[in-house]
């Protein structure tokens, strides 16, 4: 075996791979024993993913060996000392190395008993690595040793069913401390997670758990919306793919009991998702958009706003779905651009459906006057034409004025009327039909000439009476070809060509949409608006403030031009609207709705009943309650409200309204955002928030929107468990694309996700999509940025893994130090973190989260793991007693870095900095908080502030990246030199060779000046015009290709002198640079002019002492 593990060692030194000062460990296990060369890790060894103290090469196991006897000591310490003769005299042959490497394994079997006998057996134990099981609700149980690799499903375990059980995210209505309020965005209760929700779960969780550890009482309310169109959609589908009905064949109050259990079965999903992403709501007051107290402040704030006259009956033009038969909103209509003849599939119909034709026919002339020839994209609306626009200054047609034509299908006679605000004259004939019942700007045409108003479709997109019984009954667009077959058949067709245009589609049903007239009930939003304008725009009384803050001009825009809000909808699934129409017995027409002011608006029944005697006293009338719902965005609009309590003066309510900020997508700004500050002002006394963050649209890495018929939806459980390729097309398969689709889908997939989506964990997912909200209105997410984040996850889990084993089991921490007292890369450590701190707070506050997670990555990165662990390593390499000081103070400032650093961190990663903050240690003097989530956020301590220090370390670690840089990715070590070109670096240098040598891994440190001889056979590099090191290596270094780089450098130098003088010397460059950009830049020019100084040295260093 002896002879064995020899041969092994001279393997590796020929190899390289033992370096420096090696050690060597013996790994055991119960059925193998398992040899392993091992040297110390390099400066960017956390870059690299490798473990901080180690970087293991394992060897084949050897089975069925038995573990070796524990040596004799007095034979031990004689071979210590033997070894310990041989590196003084600095013998470096492989026979002698050799025997060193030995004397060291015979060491490791003992080293490795006292480990095993810290934690009571012989032989490590793999179950000693594994979390054991934890009962619901019950706080985690831990392995007793960190798992060597981080696990994102085993370290996201159980820890949010106990904060949830110990009431850690509950509000206090009764609290003394100053309130912090967020409602969620209430998710469609019809979903499944999907990125956009994830993104603002995490955002909002962030804000929250850093405000719950800065003293707030923090309430955030979770809730999902009963989402009227996509639920009644969802449940329609399914009635018809199970038993081939639809919601007419089974009734209205059948159709809701279907859609209530849909709701009890399937509504949850959502909420079970954001519990996954540790989402910290208090849900115990969870709400549903038609929950009785929702829905009671919904019928509440219709009544009131009809008693104040906000809320009114009209007939007017609305977005009409023919297939789901209702009215929809702007929000729920997609635009798609037509550019020429184009075929499309539309709901309904077996053939594909024209557009982007224009359709010129004519009309005749009353008197036998001749023709007007007029032209449409939507021939089939002819049949509902009142009237032919001209303009009155169209010489063309001055002798039409007043005039009529004559409709060909039924005799109606259309007057040409003259209308300056439509009417292009330059643009086709310059005559346009007019049908005010079905076209946006022929409605304001009609009102503004009192034309007729002629609806000739039916609810489901058929032909009604007013259309003529030749095509009565028909499909709309089958009446497209029927029309223009008949109006060829009368002469008077007149051709067609391709038409640019945009078509628009309901994002529910696919349908194209059709405008139609119809009587709806309408919210008068001018003064509401006005107010709601103000609330942001008027510095003066400025309420709200928006940001980004681009988008206070959308708000304007939008506020300014605002029309009255359409608020029914002809739907089942809703929220009923609370008002009756009476029918009176001496009515002329007994239509229902056929008097607009026969409606009584009132609580319930019996309350329309009562307000009904007092309006018809002494007539006999009977109550028929609008079959309509409300829109989904007025009970949404009201959430802010509603889920406080209102209209009751509840507690939460005087303690939590207004909230503090809504969190949202831009999207919705106007949609939802200004009709919840309508809303609030008017119902609720003031606005509902304080702040509006709009957070940016998620794309995919291409930038394209996300659509399932793209393949590129992604669901944010898939990325927090991971899944394959398989799994990816499994869930495209029982969606409801059709086969064309299905196969473009897949393709997408097998593009981007080739090998599916590794398992990253719901940490690394919420860092991920918060760093990327600097990035515009968009996002461009690329999933293999998840994936870095999940691996710098793995980092952090070794960082505590080293810090543990130097901070050994019996370590009390010290919650207080003297910075003064302690060795400088420990003064240095907590200065920065200092300013980490004051980064992330005030990014934080600023709402910029980007910056935020910057602020923390870089300080747990560049400045805690490459820098100050790697430091502090010769401290922990030897029971010398020069270094039992300075090793106790490392100790003290590592468990003050690491306790800090995680609850800076913990918001944005709220699982693997709890497990990781439980394993800490804690100091006996203080009473250690449950869970990390309610300790107090990390804040500036005055004290630890040096920026000295800070000035120093800059210089030093400039210094190991040039001489890392020269080493490359060698990791022999090399003798290295400084030169420094003033007193004060060549102080700092002298002062911090160990830190030098440790983090650029060098065998020697030497300072020289300009009057010594260059160092043969180095590299040098430039570092800036003070500072420039060499690297000294085997073998002879080319004097000329050192000169030859030099040389380079100074041409990059120079380009960077030029473009700055050339910046400078610009016109008007004084006039437009403000002073201290100035001065930045003179500063720069002048250390630039003294690099190429420093090169040129340099290069005349190299030149004379070649």
């Amino acid at each position: 075996m002896r002879n064995g593990i020899l041969n092994l060692l001279a393997v590796c030194v020929k190899q390289g791979r033992v370096l420096g000062e090696p050690l060597l460990v013996s790994l055991f296990s119960r059925q193998s024993y398992k040899l392993s060369c091992v040297h110390r890790a390099p400066f960017s060894s956390f870059s690299k993913g490798i473990c901080p103290e180690f970087s293991v090469a394992p060897l084949k196991d050897m089975e069925s060996v038995k573990k070796p006897e524990v040596e004799d000591p007095e034979k031990k310490k004689k071979k210590e000392e033997k070894a310990r003769e041989k590196e003084l005299k600095k013998k470096k042959a492989l026979e002698k190395a050799l025997k060193l490497q030995a004397q060291q394994t015979s060491n490791a079997p003992k080293k490795s008993e006292k480990k095993n006998a810290r934690r009571g057996g012989d032989e490590e134990n793999a179950e000693d690595f594994v979390d054991p099981d934890t009962p619901f609700g019950k706080k985690k149980l831990m392995s007793q040793q960190m798992s060597k690799q981080y696990n994102p499903s085993a370290v996201e375990k159980s820890w949010y069913e106990w904060w949830e059980k110990s009431g850690f995210f509950v509000a206090d209505a009764k609290s003394s401390k100053p309130p912090f309020v967020i409602v969620l965005p209430p998710p469609n209760v019809t979903g499944a997670l999907h990125i956009g929700h994830a993104l603002t779960a995490a955002i909002e969780d962030a804000i929250i758990r850093w405000r719950r550890m800065s003293g707030y009482n923090t309430l955030w309310v979770p809730g999902t919306d009963h989402a009227g169109i996509a639920t009644q959609v969802v449940v329609e589908k399914k009635i018809m793919r199970e038993r081939n009905l639809t919601r007419h064949d089974i009734g209205r109050e059948k159709f809701i009991s279907e859609v209530w259990d849909w709701k009890t079965k399937y509504g949850g999903t959502i909420l079970k998702q954001l519990r996954r992403l540790g989402a910290s709501l208090d849900w115990t007051r969870e709400c549903f958009t038609m929950d009785e107290k929702r829905s009671r402040a919904v019928t509440e704030a219709f009544v009131r706003l009809f008693k104040n006259g906000l809320i009114y009956r009209d007939l007017r033009l609305v977005n009409w779905d023919c297939v789901l038969r209702t009215a929809i909103s702007d929000i729920e209509v997609d635009y798609i651009d037509i550019k020429e003849k184009t075929l499309l599939k539309v709901p309904g119909y077996e053939k594909p459906v024209e557009f982007g034709v224009l359709t010129s026919f004519a009309y005749p002339l009353e008197g036998e006057l001749g023709e007007i020839v007029v032209a449409t994209t939507r021939v089939e609306t002819m049949l509902g034409d009142t009237a032919i626009a001209i303009h009155p200054d169209d010489t063309r047609y001055k002798h039409l004025h007043g005039k009529f034509a004559i409709h060909p299908f039924n005799g109606r006679k259309l007057p040409i009327i003259c209308d300056a605000i439509l009417v292009d004259p330059n643009f086709g004939t310059g005559a346009v039909k007019i049908t005010p019942a079905h076209d946006p700007n022929d409605f304001e045409v009609g009102k503004r000439h009192n034309l007729e108003f002629i609806n000739i479709f039916t609810d489901d997109g058929k032909i009604n009476s007013n259309g003529g019984s030749e095509f009565e009954g028909m499909p709309r667009f089958e009446v497209r070809e029927m029309v223009v077959d008949a109006l060829q058949k009368k002469g008077l067709y007149r051709g067609a060509k391709d038409n640019e245009m945009r078509l628009g589609l309901c994002s529910r049903s696919n349908d194209v949409v059709e405008p139609m007239i119809k009587p709806q009930w309408y919210v008068n939003c001018k003064d509401m608006a006005k107010q709601s304008l103000d609330a942001v725009t008027d510095n003066e009384c400025k309420k709200i403030e928006i940001i980004p803050k681009q988008y206070s001009a959308d708000w304007k825009r939008w506020l300014e031009n605002i029309r009255d809000w359409c608020i029914s909808r002809q739907l089942w699934w809703g929220h009923r609207i609370p008002a009756w129409y009476a029918t009176l017995d001496d009515d002329q027409l007994k239509e229902f709705g056929a008097y607009n002011d026969h409606w009584v608006v009132a609580r319930n029944e019996e309350e329309a009943e009562e307000e009904a005697k007092l309006i018809y006293a002494g007539k006999k009338f009977h109550l028929t309650q609008d079959p309509d719902v409300l829109d989904t965005w007025f009970s949404s609009g009201l959430f802010p409200l509603s889920v406080l309590g209102w209209p009751d003066n509840t507690e939460d309510l005087k303690a939590f309204y207004p909230t503090s900020a809504l969190e949202t997508g831009h999207d919705i700004l106007f949609f939802w955002v200004a009709r919840m500050v309508m809303l609030g002002i008017t119902l609720g006394g003031d606005v509902p928030f304080r702040t509006i963050y709009l957070h940016p649209m998620i794309r995919d890495a291409h930038g394209r929107k996300m659509s399932k018929s793209l393949g590129n939806v992604i669901d944010p459980v898939e990325v927090i468990n991971g899944i394959s390729l398989e799994g990816l097309h499994k869930r495209l398969e029982e969606g409801n694309l059709d086969p064309k689709e299905l196969a473009v889908a897949k393709e997408g997939q097998v593009k981007d996700f080739p090998n599916g989506i590794s398992e990253c964990g719901a940490d690394a997912l919420r860092f991920a999509l918060i760093s990327y909200t600097a990035q515009s209105d968009k996002i461009n997410l690329d999933i293999q940025r998840v994936v870095g984040y999940r691996q710098w996850c793995n980092k952090l889990w070794n960082a505590i893994r080293f810090a543990m084993s130097k901070l050994g089991n019996d370590y009390v921490p010290s919650k207080n130090v003297t910075p003064d007292a302690l060795p400088f890369s420990c003064q240095w450590i907590l200065s920065v973190l200092n300013k980490a701190i004051s980064r992330t707070v005030s990014s934080l506050e600023a709402y910029e989260f980007s910056d935020a997670t910057t602020a923390v990555y870089s300080w747990w990165q560049y400045q805690l793991c490459d820098v100050f662990i790697e430091a502090i390593k010769p401290y922990f390499s030897s029971n010398d007693t020069e270094y039992a000081s300075a090793r106790s103070h490392a100790q003290d400032t590592l468990w003050l870095c690491l306790e800090n650093g995680l609850r800076l961190l913990h918001p944005f990663m709220p699982y693997v900095t709890e497990e990781l903050w439980q394993r800490l240690p804690y100091p006996k003097s203080s009473t250690r908080p449950e869970s990390i989530m309610i300790c107090d956020y990390p804040s500036v301590t005055e004290e630890w502030t040096n920026e000295s220090v800070e000035t120093e370390m800059d210089l030093i670690v400039s210094a190991v990246k040039s001489l890392r840089s020269l080493a490359k990715e060698s990791r022999e070590r090399r003798p290295g030199y400084v030169l420094p070109r003033n007193d004060v670096v060549a102080e700092t240098i002298n002062k911090r060779k160990l830190e030098i040598v440790t983090l650029a891994n060098l065998s020697s440190l030497t300072v020289i000046n300009d009057n010594d001889a260059a160092p043969v056979g180095c590299a040098v590099s430039v570092i800036n015009e003070n500072l420039s090191v060499y690297l000294q290596f085997q073998g002879a270094i080319s004097a000329e290709a050192e000169l030859e780089k030099i040389k380079k450098k100074m041409e990059e130098v120079r380009k960077q002198q030029e473009k700055l003088k050339k910046m400078m010397d610009a016109s008007g460059y004084k006039e437009k640079v403000r002073p201290h950009i100035h001065e930045e830049n003179v500063n720069k020019l002048a250390s630039l002019m003294q690099e190429l100084l420093s090169l040129e040295e340099a290069g005349q260093h190299i030149q004379a002492h070649r």
